[in-house]
């Protein structure tokens, strides 16, 4: 390979569902990324996560070999102790004590080898995964609506529609490469309009023409009262439901208490703007509603993913381009693993439990073991944990300690199992650390396969790195297992081409044309072919068949009848805490935690509260979040966009990274009674001031330091150093002696006394070894950037020693501030410089700055500080 032959791979991005083509281009070791121009669902375009992908490739943390208890084994070994201890547990105690819990970040031919050993050989239902947690809602709705798990939207509608519902979605932060398409979209069409459903003003509220900050919880009155308002003013489409609908009748039944003055008085929206946005939905032509977690996480999910429907089926708004109910899906791959069966109430291909099903499946697979009923959700899952029903449990490439609700009690269950075994990319997680048996898996960039994003386009994760270590596909690793288990003939895989071509021809398997999902056009593909796979968007039948609008029996689609929840109260919690993702973080920060660039925007856990709930809190002081079953420390945030009376926790932050930080130890495991999916959204709560003696931040030389003892820790990852943000309710009454223990002693150490600041530098043989900066009320404001510099260069001379002492650049360089761009790493400061300077608009301030010109997530954000700014007396 030479520099002038680079090898150029294209893949798919592995964070959220909107499944962006990422363009690898090899250079000798070195790796180039970037958003691959010929890809549909980004057309080139990547958020700062996905740009930021190269940061997370290197092996630090890395699982690279099975293990054992404590001890490193062979491959031999540790799949031999798997194989014997399902087998063990089958034998005394039946196959409902085996159980899977799979992940959306697995690719589907992971997924369907799992779910074909666990409910086609070992013969249990007990396959379940983590999109349990963030879409099973909205398949349980689109099943009931529309009678399959189908998305009736493409991206491309974006382009075409004349009003968008953003609906429980912060689609700015959770899936800005789709949120820029839709604001692209409106730029060109700027009579477009959007309208915000959220209770808070995120930073999508900066597109919305009108937001609609409803109570939490209110979403169902709000689509019951537009649906009787459009009833009693003729503005449904009464062909269409004639046509192709049934149960109309029942649902505006439903609908009909719904008048503007009752949906006032329960969404908390003034009567006069939900009168001009009713007609704003009657007048529109082509009508969108994008909903995402903000829906589906809710004891009700099902039955706000069926309010939406309802709207759409009433007015004949689907099916068509510009149309249409489009569920944002969460992770890379959830939909692919429910083309498989993932879900513990699907078998695969979109066949359930019938006698007709299970038989036909059997009858593909070669088995007379199929399992004939659903098995354990997630949650259920874990209750059979608890209470000892379960004896082997297999984790493939999720943390469910982190991610499920209650989740200290999750943690109490699954120290109870007498088998844990975990495939993972990453030596320590919270779930990792109860397992028996780690299996090292492969991570993105290493392993090969296919995702199915969020409009159904099915695209190739591609390797463009070696497998590290020992590290083996899941594939690999669950067919190993199988072929221990005494079934090894049906699962003699060489390649993932093999298992994608017999996952496509089960799809068309006496199909006929009834069951939505059908790729078995690519049933034939060679390996060649398959390597060549560009995004295919399905059903992808062998047979032409003729287009169905709707997959009932009947074809007719289902209107429901359906009512607002009953939120859960807790006497002395008069807060509700609202949990989710934030702009530069992923899930449960297993990957986008290695990237320094992803921590400087938010660099620890934050409690965003109204100003009016602050009472005697103030923006920066740690507090203490307490529902009924735990608590958490973050950071106090102020922001007049949060509802007042409820709060909002990031749900990223687990125990490598924080103290004490798990917001799903917060909530409860209440559950939607039809998906089984966990209310995430409504928590009762109340906060109050952690009172700290001090609070400091902490480097250290190497990035692998244990965190201190101290009650509040947040690691920020740096290149070469540990970095903590520290707080403790004890004194510290003898710094230096502190950090001369922390670093083994033999220290020189250079100290200062800053108002009420205490700054200690920590030197071995001239380099740097420790610096800590303390300050009895608050954080000091630091340049985190001379800091880690200084640990690899020295300062040069006294005042640049003096500078680092305070916690700032030599020279005359100037502060940049809190980050706001990660893309270009442009502070607070600058941005604020530069308007003053005259940048006016966001634009100028991309051609000054480049802030804003790549992924777009920081726009929302220029807009706000431009604002502030024209707000100041002159």
């Amino acid at each position: 390979m030479t520099a002038a032959n680079p090898t150029i791979t294209h893949t798919t991005c592995p964070y959220c569902g909107v499944g962006c083509g990422v363009r690898a281009e090899m250079q000798g070791d070195a790796v180039t990324l970037s958003g691959d121009p010929q890809h549909p669902a980004n057309l080139g375009r990547l958020c700062i996560k996905g740009s930021r992908l190269g940061e997370t490739l290197d092996l630090s943390g890395r699982l690279l070999h099975p293990v054992l208890g404590a001890a490193r084994v062979s491959w031999e070994k540790a799949l031999d102790a798997v194989a014997d201890g399902l087998q063990q547990a089958i034998r005394e105690h039946g196959p409902q004590s085996v159980a899977f819990y799979g992940s959306g970040q697995l690719l589907t031919e992971d997924y369907y080898v799992a779910n074909k050993l666990m409910k086609g050989f070992i013969g249990a239902g007990n396959m379940d995964t983590n999109s349990r947690l963030c879409m099973a809602s909205a398949v349980a709705g689109y099943k009931r609506a529309l009678g399959a798990d189908w998305v009736p939207c493409r991206y491309r509608d974006l382009e075409q529609t004349d009003l968008v519902l953003l609906v429980g979605s912060n689609a700015a932060w959770a899936h800005p490469v789709l949120y820029q398409r839709l604001a692209e979209a409106k730029r060109q069409r700027p009579q477009m309009q959007v309208v915000l459903i959220d209770p808070r003003a995120t930073a999508s509220a900066d597109l919305a023409d009108l937001h609609l900050a409803l109570r939490p919880g209110s979403d169902i009155a709000l689509f019951n009262g537009l649906l009787h308002w459009l009833h009693q003013q003729n503005a449904l489409d009464q062909a269409f439901l004639q046509q192709h609908t049934t149960g109309a009748e029942a649902a505006l039944a439903a609908a009909a208490g719904w008048d503007p003055a009752r949906v006032s008085a329960e969404t908390g929206i003034d009567r006069d703007t939900l009168t001009a946005f009713f007609h704003q939905v009657a007048q529109a032509p082509r009508m969108m509603t994008l909903f995402s977690m903000g829906i589906n996480q809710s004891s009700a999910g099902t039955d706000q993913v069926n309010a939406i429907t309802n709207l759409h089926l009433a007015t004949g708004r689907i099916n068509t381009p510009g149309n249409g109910p489009f569920s944002l899906t969460g992770q890379p791959n959830a939909m692919g693993g429910r083309e498989v069966g993932g879900l513990a109430n699907q078998l695969a291909a979109h066949m359930g439990f019938s006698a007709e099903e299970v038989d036909r499946v059997g009858r593909f697979w070669g088995s007379d073991n199929v399992t004939p009923a659903p098995g354990l959700n997630a949650t259920d899952l874990f209750d059979a944990l608890a209470d000892g029903r379960i004896k082997a449990l297999w984790i493939m490439g999720t943390n469910p300690l982190v991610s499920l609700p209650d989740a200290d009690r999750a943690r109490q269950a699954l120290a109870r199992c007498p088998l844990v075994i975990v495939s993972e990319v990453m030596q320590e997680t919270d779930t990792a650390a109860l397992a028996h048996i780690r299996l090292p898996a492969l991570a993105w960039g290493e392993k090969e396969g296919t995702v199915t994003n969020s409009e159904r386009m099915i695209s190739r994760q591609r390797a463009f790195l070696p497998p590290p270590g020992e590290a083996r596909g899941d594939w690999w690793i669950i067919s190993q297992v199988a072929q221990r288990l005494g079934v090894g003939a049906a699962f003699d895989y060489a390649h993932p081409h093999q298992i994608f071509c017999e996952h496509a021809a089960l799809s068309g398997f006496e199909n006929h044309g009834q069951r939505a999902f059908d790729i078995s056009a690519l049933a034939t593909l060679t390996q060649e072919q398959y390597q060549q796979l560009t995004p295919q968007r399905w059903p992808l039948p062998a047979v032409p068949r003729s287009e169905r609008a709707f997959w009932h029996p009947d074809n007719k689609a289902r209107l429901l009848a359906v009512n607002p929840p009953v939120l859960p109260e807790a006497a002395g919690y008069p807060l509700t805490m609202n949990s989710g993702r934030i702009r530069d973080q992923w899930h449960t920060m297993t990957r986008t935690g290695k990237a320094a660039a992803l921590m400087r925007h938010t660099p620890e856990p934050v409690c965003v509260l109204h100003p009016a709930d602050m009472g005697e809190m103030a923006e920066g002081d740690i507090v203490c979040v307490t529902s009924p079953r735990g608590w958490l420390l973050a950071r106090a945030k102020a922001d007049p966009g949060q509802p007042c009376g409820t709060v909002f926790v990031p749900m990223h932050w687990n125990a490598q990274f924080s103290a004490q930080a798990r917001v799903n130890a917060l909530v409860e495991a209440r559950v939607d009674p039809v998906s089984g999916q966990p209310q995430s959204k409504q928590t009762p709560v109340r906060v109050a001031r952690w009172p700290a003696a001090w609070q400091g931040e902490l480097f250290l030389r190497g990035t692998e330091a244990a965190p201190p003892a101290v009650g509040y820790w947040s690691r920020v990852t740096q290149p070469g150093v540990s970095d903590f943000i520290l707080a403790d309710r004890t004194p510290l009454a003898e710094a230096e002696a502190w950090l001369q223990r922390l670093c083994g002693g033999g220290l020189l150490i250079q100290q200062a006394m800053m108002g009420a600041a205490h700054h200690l530098l920590g030197w071995r043989d001239g380099a740097l070894q420790a610096a800590l900066y303390l300050h009895p009320q608050r954080v000091p404001v630091l340049d985190r950037e001379a800091i880690v510099a200084a640990f690899t260069s020295p300062p040069p001379d006294a005042a640049a020693r003096r500078a680092l002492l305070a916690g700032r650049a030599a020279g005359e360089q100037v502060a940049r501030g809190t980050l706001i761009c990660s893309c270009f790493g442009i502070g607070e400061l600058e941005i604020q410089r530069a308007v003053a300077g005259g940048c006016d608009s966001v634009e100028a301030l991309g051609t000054a700055l480049k802030c804003g010109t790549q992924c777009g997530s920081c726009r929302p954000e220029l807009k706000k500080l431009i604002h502030s700014a024209a707000q100041q007396p002159a």
